[in-house]
């Protein structure tokens, strides 16, 4: 009889064991599954604004007018590191139309960008819903400049690939009953390569051969780019209305030409977060939210 009882006791023990065990196990599981959820911070924003470029290769007079982009930014968390670490891609097309200061000869500017980056993110516990953020990216931006009075070399054409620094500050807060958020980001590229043909040297020249100095090493001393960009997004449920300030900045000087472009513009666009639940969970409402942004 107590031999009987051991064993039933014992049996017992195991069997709770286990069971606890399982549950551990798989209270583990659901915790992992459903731990940190990284929505995207997406944005499709249109500028309109004022440009001013000077291309020495086209002519020495200074031609202003019209500056338009269309542009898309996602933000999200990195997996690795979702409080601390952010990555952004932003891309656009834009496009300038300017006059000389007669206001008879025009030039089209068509231009095309893509950079990613990755930013740390710090938290400021003294300050409600302040962040800051550094880090660095990579930049891509390239396109074509076209002179319609020029007979001879009406074209100009710009490649830069930069590597970047950029830093971006990030403060939450509430307007009445209105969540709004406030950002400052500026980026500036610090060394990369860049195209610029020689003084006088035509396209056809180079198709025939001649490529002789025509890449160059990109870095202050002979090319200083820099974007700024101001936003407040005002936040209408999961929909928000960007409003903004985007100023742009490129500048070099090689092969005694001389290339100054700046654009000062207004933004608008929606922006938002979104969250791709995986198929099955269950808790998913129990996650841990981390936005990139917001």
């Amino acid at each position: 009889m107590v031999k009987t009882s051991r064993v039933i006791l014992f049996c017992t023990t195991l069997l709770l064991h286990a069971l606890l065990s399982f549950r551990a196990v798989a209270g583990e599981r659901d915790s992992v599954t459903v731990g940190v959820e990284r929505p995207v911070n997406s944005a499709f924003t249109f500028d309109l604004g004022s440009a001013s470029i000077l291309d020495t290769y086209l002519t020495p007079v200074k031609y202003t007018g019209l500056n338009v982009r269309a542009g898309y930014e996602r933000m999200q968390a990195m997996k690795f590191s979702p409080e601390r670490w952010v990555s952004q891609m932003d891309m656009g097309m834009e496009y300038q139309n300017v006059k000389n200061i007669p206001r008879n000869h025009v030039m089209h500017s068509l231009m095309a960008e893509y950079q990613w980056g990755m930013m740390h993110r710090w938290h400021i516990d003294c300050v409600q819903g302040l962040q800051l953020m550094a880090g660095g990216g990579a930049r891509f931006r390239g396109g074509v400049i076209y002179n319609s009075g020029n007979s001879n070399n009406p074209v100009s054409a710009k490649i830069h690939l930069s590597a970047n620094v950029q830093g971006m500050v990030v403060y939450n807060m509430r307007v009445g009953r209105l969540p709004v958020t406030f950002r400052y980001e500026a980026t500036l590229p610090v060394i990369g390569v860049f195209f610029s043909p020689e003084y006088g040297q035509s396209f056809y020249e180079i198709y025939l051969g001649d490529r002789s100095g025509i890449v160059h090493c990109g870095w202050w001393g002979n090319r200083f780019d820099m974007r700024n960009l101001l936003t407040v997004d005002l936040h209408f449920g999961r929909t928000s209305l960007r409003l903004g300030y985007r100023g742009q900045i490129e500048t070099s000087f090689v092969n005694n030409l001389n290339y100054r472009f700046f654009t000062h513009s207004a933004v608008v666009g929606i922006s938002g977060e979104w969250l791709s639940l995986r198929p099955g969970g269950k808790s998913a409402e129990r996650a841990r939210i981390v936005s990139a942004l917001y």
